[in-house]
């Protein structure tokens, strides 16, 4: 393990010229550097509950595969803080590039569903019909070993819809996709990830979704499970189809090259700069510490997609206001200005070019050392979100058992 972890850092210092050159991303969106979607940051109580909760739903992941979890919804880590829930299947696909791990449960209703729907038309409709939800919770990477495996395979093409000459393997007829990804690339692994979960995961998401179709589908994941859970939703949309999907991840890594961010982007509305943040149908979680947003490299051909909401403080626990919802596929205020692409923002702008609240922060940022070398943030940042993730025993992480509980949280049953 020392070894991979040597080798994965000598591979991010070689890149280290290229750190002080102008990047192909910094100079794309250079003109976003002036824009901020909310410069004093923050976000509602309830949408950070939301947050918050759906959090725990993924530390739960870290069960299956060890202790596992068991009907109704039992487990020796969070599932308690889920009364409501019904289990419905896990699946544990393998190891290393295989390695998918997860749960698919169901709430009908028992509490109020906080998140706005997909469609706007269907929104008091919808909402007032049915409280329903269903679960889908991708694990992350176990190891440090693992994550190195993970992120250090070639992209292959991506092709996200049936062949137009018949019906495909999920039993669909063809029909015309709504988008059309051009010249997509994603990353190896994690699209092997998907293709070995999708035998277990969509049959059983078919079926609940004939069963419930007013039931809002909620995809979650962490790490690794970010990127098999976009790529799960992606399918869902295109493939079948189905509108009321909302997503959220946490250090969700780069999944693909420009032409995949672009159709992602459009999939799930994320250009639309006028709409409340906080309505977006996909959040991609991200920490000011956490390394792996910022993998696999630009340098590379990959990229980060849109609908992030960045976490601000270093350290546990987070309140509303260390969280800023951020303005497209980058914006230097959030993990992209964690990526030392900041420091060139203030030789190319100066930073009187930034608003005078942000100048204090900005001047301290620059002189971090970039998160993407912050390997050993590994065990550390890339779990931290609201809670430490990623172990599956009473009360979760032992960090948290002398921690208080968020104290702006409505109730343990909000989506």
């Amino acid at each position: 393990m020392l070894f991979v972890v040597v080798h994965l850092l000598y591979l991010c210092t070689i890149y280290t010229a290229k750190f002080a050159s102008a990047s192909p991303v910094f100079d794309q969106d250079l003109a976003l550097q002036g824009k901020t979607t909310n410069a004093s940051g923050g976000v509602s109580i309830k949408f950070f509950a939301s947050l918050e909760r759906l959090s725990r739903l993924v530390d739960i992941t870290y069960c299956v595969g060890t202790t596992g979890i068991r009907q109704p919804f039992s487990c020796i880590s969070r599932c308690k803080d889920f009364p409501s829930l019904e289990l419905v299947t896990t699946w544990n696909t393998g190891v290393l590039l295989g390695d998918s791990c997860g749960y698919v449960a169901i709430d009908h209703g028992t509490s109020p569903i906080t998140e706005p729907r997909s469609m706007p038309q269907d929104t008091e409709q919808s909402h007032g019909a049915t409280d329903g939800a269903i679960i889908v919770a991708f694990r992350g990477t176990y190891s440090i070993t693992n994550a190195v495996v993970d992120l250090s395979t070639v992209p292959q093409s991506y092709v996200p819809y049936p062949p137009s000459d018949g019906d495909d393997a999920y039993g669909l007829p063809s029909r015309e996709p709504e988008h059309v990804c051009t010249n997509c690339t994603v990353h190896m692994g994690f699209l092997l990830s998907w293709q070995m979960a999708r035998e277990t995961v969509m049959p059983e998401l078919r079926r609940l979704h004939e069963q419930y179709p007013e039931y809002r589908i909620h995809v979650v994941g962490h790490s690794l499970g970010g990127a098999v859970g976009a790529l799960a939703a992606l399918d869902m949309k295109v493939i079948h189809g189905w509108k009321d999907i909302i997503i959220t991840t946490f250090g969700e890594p780069r999944i693909g090259n420009v032409g995949f961010v672009k159709y992602l982007d459009a999939a799930f509305d994320l250009n639309d700069e006028d709409k409340n943040p906080e309505q977006r149908v996909y959040r991609r979680v991200t920490h000011v510490d956490d390394p792996v947003p910022l993998l696999p490299l630009s340098e590379w051909g990959y990229r980060s997609h849109a609908g992030e909401f960045f976490i601000s403080k270093p350290d546990l626990s987070p309140t509303p206001l260390h969280i800023r919802a951020c303005l497209g596929d980058y914006d230097p205020d959030c993990i992209a200005g964690s990526d030392g692409e900041q420091t060139k923002s203030v030789n190319k702008l100066g930073i009187e070019a930034h608003p005078p609240n942000d100048r204090d922060a900005l001047s301290n940022r620059i002189w971090r050392l970039p998160a993407r070398f912050k390997l050993w943030e590994l065990l550390f940042a890339h779990r931290d979100y609201f809670w430490r993730l990623g172990l599956c025993i009473p009360g979760g992480d032992p960090i948290d058992w002398w921690r208080d509980r968020h104290s702006l949280l409505g109730t343990n049953n909000e989506l």
